[in-house]
């Protein structure tokens, strides 16, 4: 605007240009005037078109003033929306970090709760850890305590009763617990049971009701045994030729075999292996009788007892007690003694089955499961 003040207009033109270059209508052109009065008019005319131009330049900054001042009022209006938005935003943004914070807060409430539950959990986890193995260990006790319980129940059973069935099936109770249990612990068990079982299964178990018949057969020939110093009849108890001949027709014969008979009897010439046989007195023959049926009647009972060991030595004394003191030459002493010898050799093989290995591994079971792991 400054560049197009009256100062620095260009020098007048001509009044037929200047009216062209404002768009008034071209005239004719005038006849000359003096040059004073076409000044005048040139400055007139000049004066109206500078303000025009200004008016005009005004008007345009006046229109790029409004139309910037609109512009700037639309910055404005989105600015102001703009801010309104982002104070809406702050605050929700504070809301939810308001919100956030206080979900953490409780999260982390929650948090220190699940850790004293989980810490509560770990410490009931290890009490029941320490209780599923004291019960473990109280289950292989109690396992190994009852059968060892059941199998000295079963012995004695079969000691007193002198039949295997009722160790047999104790063995097999034992063999099918310990294979169910599972427990390595207890193998050692289970082998020991095999091996016993087997051997259980292997003994021979002597016929009682025979044995005891058969004593009882040779205590009713203790009194009809010859002893050793007898000497009412020969020593191989045999007829004499006279009585086995044909008896005699007249008395004098009858009366000669009489005669020779107490003849006979009253002189025997014999040959004495045992001195001490001979010299035996009634009495003591009796008492000989009686302590040899004392060594029988004990060696019944401890048969009933199934006190094998014992029933063999009391049978061995009687055999001695037969074979020194009796006559060996007689029959009866001869059949005594072969029942005798019947009786030893039942005994000889009769003897209970013991089950001591199994016990012993049960033993040693319940101890090490009465024993703590930290011991061990």
């Amino acid at each position: 605007m400054n560049d197009e003040s009256p100062s620095a207009l260009p020098p007048p033109a001509p009044a037929a240009s200047v009216t062209a270059s404002v768009g008034s209508p071209v005239h004719p052109p005038a006849p000359p005037i003096a040059a004073p009065a076409a000044v005048a008019r040139s400055s007139a005319a000049s004066v109206p078109t500078g303000m025009v131009v200004a008016w005009v330049l005004a008007a345009v900054a006046l229109g790029v003033s409004a139309l910037l001042w609109q512009k700037l009022s639309g910055m404005q209006e989105q600015l102001a929306r703009q801010s309104a938005e982002a104070g809406s935003r702050a605050v929700e943004a504070r809301t939810l970090a308001r919100q956030a914070e206080e979900t953490v807060r409780n999260t982390a409430a929650k948090v220190a709760i699940l850790d004293t539950r989980i810490g509560d959990l770990s410490a009931y986890r290890a009490q029941l850890d320490d209780m599923i193995q004291s019960v473990a260990r109280t289950r292989d006790e109690n396992l190994a305590v009852d059968l060892e319980a059941a199998v000295n129940v079963a012995q004695d059973q079969t000691q007193l009763t002198g039949r295997i069935e009722p160790l047999l099936a104790a063995l097999r109770t034992a063999e099918r617990r310990v294979a169910r249990s599972g427990d390595p612990r207890l193998a050692p068990v289970g082998r020991a049971v095999a091996r016993d079982l087997e051997r259980v299964r292997a003994a021979n178990i002597p016929d009682t009701a025979g044995l005891l018949a058969k004593i009882d057969q040779l205590l009713r020939q203790i009194d009809e045994l010859p002893a050793g110093n007898d000497v009412g009849r020969g020593r191989g108890e045999k007829p004499s030729r006279d009585a086995a001949r044909e008896p005699a027709s007249g008395w004098w014969a009858k009366w000669g075999l009489v005669v020779s008979d107490e003849a006979r009897k009253l002189l025997r010439v014999s040959r004495i292996e045992r001195p001490e046989a001979s010299m035996m007195s009634p009495e003591q023959v009796f008492f000989l009788r009686e302590n040899l049926k004392l060594r029988l009647q004990g060696a019944r009972l401890a048969i009933l007892a199934r006190q094998y060991e014992a029933a063999r030595a009391d049978l061995t004394a009687a055999q001695i007690a037969m074979g020194s003191y009796f006559d060996p030459a007689s029959r009866r002493t001869q059949s005594a003694a072969t029942l005798l010898q019947q009786i030893q050799a039942s005994t000889k093989s009769a003897d209970l089955p013991r089950v001591d290995e199994t016990l012993m591994a049960l033993s040693a079971a319940a101890s090490a499961a009465n024993t703590p792991s930290g011991e061990k």
